[in-house]
């Protein structure tokens, strides 16, 4: 199991369409991935989890994942988030 603490830099959050690339991400994996936000947890998986999170702009989040591929994973969701993402609010 690896973890990552994250600040989310693009300026809407995971909400709608940013959850949604990021939960197809998820899914390409089979590792379990997890998100931490104020010690709540979620499934990386499942859309309507990652929404209520309600992770926005400069929150910390914290990603769980645990599997085979975890770090394959875990490259491939933190480029996600700290470098796609936030090229999209240019």
């Amino acid at each position: 199991m690896i973890e990552k603490k994250l600040v989310i830099k693009n300026k809407s959050g995971l909400h709608a369409r940013p959850a949604a690339i990021f939960v197809e991400t998820a899914k390409k994996f089979k590792s379990d991935i997890s998100v931490i936000k104020n010690e709540r947890l979620a499934n990386a998986k499942n859309i309507l989890q990652i929404l209520a999170l309600g992770v926005d702009y400069g929150d910390e989040i914290i990603l769980r994942i645990k599997g085979e591929d975890e770090n394959e994973a875990l490259k491939e969701i933190v480029h996600l988030l700290e470098n796609v993402f936030p090229l999209e609010d240019k």
